[in-house]
């Protein structure tokens, strides 16, 4: 029984073959790409190859050179069978035949029994040399690609240990989090006795440090979530304009520490379907984001308003320096930093921009480094630096 190995990524044509081939008496063996038809050609020994000239990786016309480097296969019969293939070109680099695609199912197998039988397509004789060359170069690309596809892989276990990681620590985190943050709450609300000032004042900003190291926490396990696909959504009706309001009420006195004015406009109300607490922590990194980079004295823009499309949009802008053109592809991807060197002027890991992502599009909607720019938020107008959250009213498959 003679084997034949077809290197070809459509599997509607490998399908073929194999249909018309195998009631014939031929094993045939498959090859989705030029890498995989390389190896399988050196320990599998086919008795022919069929391989398509349009095949990712190396295409047809590098494996068949590589392959005619092989000692074992010099003499095997190679038929390039291709829609987009040149004749000529299929035979120069060593090539026995050369089959347009569709192919003809009636003279198929007899044409692939004469290849068998020693028959062989006339090509130009001359370009021997230049074959030999070309061998050599392709010998070298499928090392490098062989490389590549190793680096490839690791990578991408190296990525998925990073996420784990991230996702186990965050865990082991937020665990004894809980009861530091509880204390110091009982010890502040004079629950477990009265203290005295200093000791009101020392325990008040331990009380800052472990709400901003559990929020930092909190958005570890949300971007960990997201990018292992964790993240669920809890959808319910809810009130767009008062998750709005109670953002700027826990935002406050951040804004009141820095002296700055907040202009907004919220059309309301906004009756919705979705994840109402999500929404409001999205809501919170974007004003935390814009508390930040906005000078004292500056001010900070919101305006919530609906869209024709059943939409929502949140607009938060202010008067900081706005996002580097370098970094607005990238200001959304989770731990990216503008600056993020150890001497940078701000705080935080990079994540809080990455779970507003992640919220967008968990409601059907997306966010982007557009700000109102020369618009007008109740009478003040921002140059260009901010965010824009848009999602849907009623995401699709929300029940």
């Amino acid at each position: 029984m003679a084997r034949i190995l077809h290197i070809e990524d459509d599997p509607a044509n490998r399908l073929l073959v194999r249909k018309i081939l195998s009631p014939a008496g031929f094993e045939v063996v498959d090859a989705v790409d030029g890498v995989e038809g390389i190896r399988k050609a050196i320990s599998e020994h086919p008795d022919l190859v069929l391989v398509d000239i349009a095949i990712p990786g190396l295409d047809g016309y590098e494996v068949t050179l590589r392959l005619r480097a092989e000692p074992h296969l010099r003499h095997v019969p190679i038929v390039a069978i291709t829609a987009e293939g040149n004749r000529e070109t299929s035979l120069a680099v060593g090539c026995d035949g050369f089959l347009q695609k569709p192919i003809d199912a009636r003279t198929f197998v007899d044409t692939i029994r004469g290849y068998l039988l020693g028959l062989k397509d006339k090509g130009d004789q001359t370009s021997k040399h230049l074959r030999l060359q070309s061998q050599r170069i392709v010998s070298h690309l499928e090392e490098k690609l062989e490389q590549l596809s190793t680096a490839n892989q690791r990578l991408m276990e190296m990525d998925q240990a990073r996420k784990e990681f991230y996702r186990n620590v965050s865990h082991e985190l937020a665990t004894p989090m809980t009861p530091i943050v509880g204390y110091v709450r009982l010890l502040l609300d004079g629950e477990l006795g009265e203290l005295n000032v200093p000791q009101s004042k020392a325990i008040a900003a331990i009380n800052d440090c472990a709400v901003r190291l559990r929020g930092l926490i909190d958005n570890l396990l949300d971007v960990t979530a997201l990018e292992t696909g964790r993240m669920n959504f809890k959808y319910e009706e809810y009130d767009l304009a008062h998750v709005v309001q109670q953002a700027l009420t826990r935002n406050e006195p951040k804004f009141h520490e820095k002296k700055q004015r907040v202009a907004q406009e919220i059309y309301g109300p906004m009756p919705g379907l979705g994840d109402a607490s999500r929404i409001g922590k999205a809501l919170d990194q974007l004003l935390d984001n814009a508390q930040k980079f906005t000078p004292v004295g500056g001010a900070v823009g919101l305006r919530a308003r609906p869209l024709a499309e059943r939409q929502f949009e949140l607009c938060v802008a202010d008067t900081g320096p706005g996002v580097p053109e370098h970094a607005a592809k990238r200001v959304f991807e989770p731990f990216f930093q503008a600056d993020g060197s150890e001497t940078r002027s701000y705080g935080g890991a990079g994540v809080g921009l990455a779970v507003v992502r992640g919220v967008a599009r968990g409601h059907g909607g997306y966010v982007s480094t557009k700000s109102p720019a020369d618009e007008l938020i109740a009478d003040v107008s921002f140059g260009g630096a901010g965010f824009t959250l848009v999602i849907a009213q009623r995401p699709n498959g929300a029940v």
